[in-house]
């Protein structure tokens, strides 16, 4: 095995948890963080949460889990050959969507139009909430109890409101870099990296399955449209879906190949000698070249058009907003239709955010009829 890089996470030089563990036996504490991550209740409820189409409206579709299962893939690839701590990677990865909503960024509007007045919503700082907090699996605390390397992962954005809260809380740790400037480890770049193209690899394959995007539209983006000519040189005749997995597949690796020699090109330029000189720097070391940058923005920006904003979709979009602005307004006046749990605890508008943040789709919109009496899907 090849010696780790200094620039890499250690394991054995964590900064440790917030409440201190004894080692365990046979892992490494970012083994140890995954494996918690996987044995949340979070975790197993992403499988029924949106990521662009509801669960029930395809089997074969993309949910949070099965994307942050593609995350994890694309990280470990990658972090394997850049040397870095692939089972913090996986880790972060794993545990960087347990905080999204049902219905996807249609849920995240939502409650953050909800929670005005009392701290807003975002789901990236909801997934550290789920890790830190909500999560109810140990005697000994609330969370998970994960180690700062991946706790800093999952803390992707952070508005300075937000960041100047938790940096009372906890001096010097995981909101730091967001109020003095710098980067989270290499491991937490890659993940960021993953998520941008694993998102807009499935989406492509989703949207044309759907019959949503047409494969002739996405010929306009430059990235689609050299991959489905190499795909066509390769395999004359080629059509159908075995050339849509096709150029998915070249679109995932040229990126793969590009972010490992990217990366590599800049690691070597700025030399950092540990973990923490990666966390001073201004940049993120782990990137696409100029080149890639430009094409997978250009594929974004595409399927935001073109899919996201598609009519079926924002149909999709307004009876998930009217399920979850209703269900927070039943709550918040009806806190005993909670669980007990949610319902008496002080600070009832959070509760109400919290409880509805880790429904499932499906459990939501039960959840609504049952209050309501209406049925919106």
């Amino acid at each position: 095995m090849s010696p780790r890089p200094a620039y890499a996470a250690n394991p054995a030089l964590s900064r440790g948890r917030r409440l201190a563990e004894p080692a365990a036996p046979t892992r490494s504490d970012f083994q140890r963080d995954r494996d918690r991550i996987i044995h949340s209740t979070a975790f197993r409820r992403l499988v029924y949460k949106t990521q662009v189409f509801l669960n029930h409206e395809g089997d074969l579709f993309r949910t949070r889990l099965t994307h942050s299962l593609e995350v994890a893939q694309l990280g470990r690839s990658i972090a394997r050959s850049l040397g870095l701590d692939e089972d913090l990677v996986e880790a972060v990865a794993l545990a960087h969507d347990l905080g999204h909503t049902p219905f996807g960024h249609a849920g995240q509007d939502v409650l953050d139009d909800c929670m005005r007045g009392h701290g807003g919503f975002e789901h990236n700082l909801q997934s550290l909430r789920v890790v830190d907090h909500l999560e109810q699996r140990y005697p000994a605390f609330d969370g998970l109890n994960l180690c700062f390397e991946t706790r800093e992962g999952i803390l992707k954005h952070c508005s300075r409101r937000n960041a100047e809260l938790i940096e009372a809380a906890e001096p010097g740790g995981i909101a730091t870099r967001f109020l003095q400037g710098g980067q989270p480890s290499l491991e937490a770049q890659l993940c960021n990296l993953a998520d941008e193209v694993a998102y807009n690899a499935h989406d492509v394959d989703d949207g044309v399955r759907s019959g949503l995007i047409e494969l002739e539209q996405l010929l306009e983006v430059e990235l689609v449209r050299e991959h489905w000519r190499a795909a066509l040189d390769a395999h004359p005749g080629l059509a159908g879906k075995r050339l849509l997995f096709g150029i998915i597949r070249r679109m995932l690796s040229a990126q793969v190949y590009d972010i490992i020699d990217a990366t590599r090109a800049a690691v070597a330029d700025a030399d950092p000698a540990d973990a923490d000189a990666v966390r001073r720097m201004d940049q993120p070391l782990l990137r696409f070249s100029p080149e890639m940058r430009t094409k997978s923005t250009a594929l974004k920006r595409f399927l935001f058009a073109n899919l996201y904003r598609h009519p079926q979709v924002q149909s999709t979009r307004a009876r998930a907003e009217q399920v979850l602005r209703e269900l927070f307004a039943a709550y918040r006046d009806e806190p005993g239709q909670m669980p007990a749990d949610f319902s008496e605890r002080g600070d009832r508008e959070r509760a109400c955010a919290d409880y509805i943040a880790g429904m499932t789709d499906r459990f939501a919109i039960r959840e609504h009829q049952r209050l309501t009496g209406k049925s919106l899907f």
